[in-house]
């Protein structure tokens, strides 16, 4: 019974990076824009984060923990927010192939990330760390009292606020996409670009509003796996620590068929798979076979949703398509 509670806690731990990911990207494509620079924007927010929190702490007198924690959020979702904003300006101004230029965002991001990683942590002696307070205000649990209640305590209230945090913007947009006019105003501009503008939608500010904001959320990602899962030690820069879970994430906004509420449990699942190994190991099972599970089992899930053709399950129709105006 431990061992299962305990390989549930740490499946919704590994899972969090994986929800703000998918959240973020499930935002850009129901405008339409198909961002696949998600892993590039999680390196940005990684960094930035980390690297706001550290310089306030290497300024300020006496730096507070929270305020640390308030900067490195900041940080991370207004950088990861620029790589978004770099990918709207060539996408929708310039009109430019969303795959490529989603492609190139993510080697920018990840030589972003990795180049000013290493250059603060030379800077700063060897390698770049926040203090321990900052990391227990990313790793502690947000309600620690109710965390000591045998079984459920743990279950519900033993995480920390990053995992309560991605849990309510999947709430949050979830109502905003079913129960808002403007939600309601985006999932039009996504399905067919020319029909919302001739209602008066103005196509070209969702696309660019939720393209940033999503590209925001996702460098969340990036920061939740700097400040709280890098190789087991969190608030320390790690080479290349986001290892694919951009690419995951956007496997996953096709698990979850661009619902946010359904997110969760994709993530959540895929969470469950990546430590499997750690509670449930097999001799007979290699190590290596244990490592490539997740991604065996991303590419079983979009052969199995791509088999089915309900029109539920299916993309925004005008994914990925330029919008000319002028054509209308």
């Amino acid at each position: 019974m431990t061992d299962i509670l305990n390989f549930f806690i740490a499946a919704v731990l590994a899972s969090c990076p994986l929800l703000f990911g998918t959240l973020g990207e499930s935002l850009t494509e129901k405008s339409g824009n198909l961002n696949l620079g998600v892993e590039g924007m999680m390196f940005m927010g990684g960094i930035a984060g980390l690297a706001g929190a550290y310089y306030y702490e290497q300024a300020a007198a006496v730096p507070a923990a929270w305020v640390s924690v308030l900067i490195a959020l900041l940080c991370a979702f207004l950088c990861a927010m620029l790589g978004a904003l770099i990918f709207s300006f060539v996408t929708i101004t310039l009109r430019a192939n969303q795959n490529v230029t989603g492609l190139a965002l993510t080697i920018f991001g990840a030589g972003f990330g990795n180049f000013f990683g290493e250059f603060i942590g030379n800077a700063a002696g060897g390698y770049v760390a926040v203090s321990e307070a900052t990391q227990a205000g990313f790793n502690n649990a947000l309600f620690p009292g109710l965390a000591g209640i045998p079984v459920v305590g743990k279950l519900l209230f033993s995480y920390n606020f990053m995992v309560y945090l991605s849990i309510v913007i999947a709430l949050v947009m979830a109502w905003f996409l079913a129960r808002t006019r403007r939600g309601l105003n985006l999932i039009a501009v996504g399905e067919h670009h020319a029909a919302a503008d001739a209602a008066g939608v103005n196509v070209t500010r969702y696309k660019y509003l939720t393209t940033c904001i999503g590209g925001g959320i996702s460098g969340l990602g990036g920061l939740y796996i700097v400040m709280n899962s890098s190789s087991g030690v969190g608030g320390v820069w790690v080479h290349n620590c986001i290892s694919g879970y951009g690419w995951l994430s956007v496997a996953l906004v096709i698990f979850a068929t661009w619902h946010p509420s359904r997110a969760i449990f994709a993530a959540l699942i895929f969470g469950a798979l990546s430590v499997m190994r750690y509670y449930f190991p097999a001799s007979f099972i290699p190590a290596a076979l244990y490592e490539i599970l997740p991604y065996v089992a991303t590419i079983v899930v979009l052969i199995t949703v791509s088999l089915r053709k309900r029109r539920k399950n299916q993309p925004p129709a005008s994914l990925g398509l330029a919008y000319f105006r002028e054509e209308r």
